[in-house]
């Protein structure tokens, strides 16, 4: 088993870990139905830029 032959100083952990916290959920307004959804995502209804590009999902 590997053991490290330092401690690691408040510095370098903490300089480790900046990138893991965690980013807001960016979400924008659908033009056609006006539902929230990710940018670059198809909505729910299956438009994509204003087009219909997929069928509509059925939740049953």
């Amino acid at each position: 088993m590997a053991v490290p032959k330092k401690k690691t100083s408040k510095s370098k952990r903490n300089m480790r870990r900046a990138h893991d916290a965690l980013n807001p959920v960016i979400v924008v307004e659908d033009k056609t139905t006006g539902e929230l959804k990710r940018p670059h995502h198809v909505s729910a209804d299956g438009h994509y830029n204003g087009r219909k590009v997929t069928k509509a999902k059925v939740n049953r």
